[in-house]
């Protein structure tokens, strides 16, 4: 015999009845929300009901059709999911607290949570008006990858705690200085982080930053930086474009901390802040032979 059903246990049908969406639309945004399909088994709640009533209210009330809240709803799946690993994670070393979390951690997130979202909507939706128009999805952008020299061979000789003190100290330093310089954190990859600015001389300063801040660091691995100006999409979260993989591919031709840029970038600085020099020009996968440009502060004797 199979477990009996809780009491107050609903089965995707009964959700998608109560809420009044289509079951095939409803089960469309429970993936999009990270989560596996239960079939015909009773696994949901009145919460579910809830949170499924509060996305037809978007089309409705909205305007939005159901591709575009499919779209933000993967966002927010994607979003919520890495956040709460990070969470879980980083208390799992404090038993009370992972314990407690719900009574005490949790109430206390939600709503810095809900605080830091409006704060950082309000910052897209600004960088999104000053580009001229509210449908702008193509911009451009000085993207920037910062990368560890290394690291696949260093993380094999590391337990898993000294391995992740490494990447959250990479990460936290690089994030602390890309924020403070006026950038933006797209995303990090463990031994990479890649940001974005809307200035070149913005993008250099802050690659600059990064390697004063950790290639000066005797307990971390010395860094590589490229950075690109160009087109890119923003999607998502993220950004895409010839730009972005250029940047990347630049790390692969940089000296241990030292800042390579494309010329788009180079030729965008303003005279007499920075010092570029043309290295010789080597093949780089996917762009052809590319001349890569050595970029540093120019020091004024005082």
């Amino acid at each position: 015999m199979g477990r009996p059903r809780p009491a107050d246990a609903l089965t995707s049908a009964e959700v998608a009845e109560a809420a009044g969406v289509p079951l095939d639309d409803a089960r469309r945004l429970w993936r999009a929300l990270g989560f596996p399909d239960a079939g015909g088994d009773a696994a949901f709640t009145r919460a579910d009901i809830e949170a499924l009533a509060l996305v037809a209210t978007l089309g409705r009330e909205g305007g939005l059709d159901l591709d575009t809240i499919v779209r933000l709803t993967r966002g927010l799946g994607r979003t919520m999911s890495r956040l709460a690993e990070w969470q879980v994670s980083t208390l799992a070393g404090r038993r009370a607290d992972l314990a407690d979390q719900d009574q005490t951690v949790a109430p206390a997130f939600e709503r810095l949570l809900v605080y830091a979202w409006r704060r950082h909507l309000d910052s897209a939706t600004n960088r999104m008006l000053s580009h001229g128009s509210e449908d702008v999805v193509a911009v451009i952008q000085t993207v920037g990858f910062a990368d560890l020299v290394g690291f696949t061979s260093l993380s094999n000789g590391l337990d898993e705690d000294d391995l992740a003190c490494l990447v959250e100290a990479f990460e936290t330093r690089c994030s602390d200085v890309v924020t403070a310089g006026g950038g933006r954190v797209v995303k990090t990859l463990g031994d990479s982080v890649l940001f974005a600015a809307d200035q070149p001389a913005t993008a250099i300063e802050i690659a600059l930053g990064v390697v004063e801040s950790i290639g000066s660091e005797p307990d971390l691995p010395d860094v590589r930086l490229g950075v690109a100006t160009g087109p890119v999409i923003l999607r998502l979260g993220d950004v895409y474009g010839a730009p972005v993989n250029l940047a990347s591919r630049l790390t692969s031709v940089a000296r241990r901390n030292r800042v390579i840029a494309d010329a788009s970038t180079a030729d965008a600085l303003p005279v007499g802040a920075f010092e570029s020099r043309a290295l010789p020009a080597r093949p780089i996968r996917g762009f052809g032979d590319v001349e890569p440009i050595a970029v540093r502060r120019r020091w004024v004797a005082l």
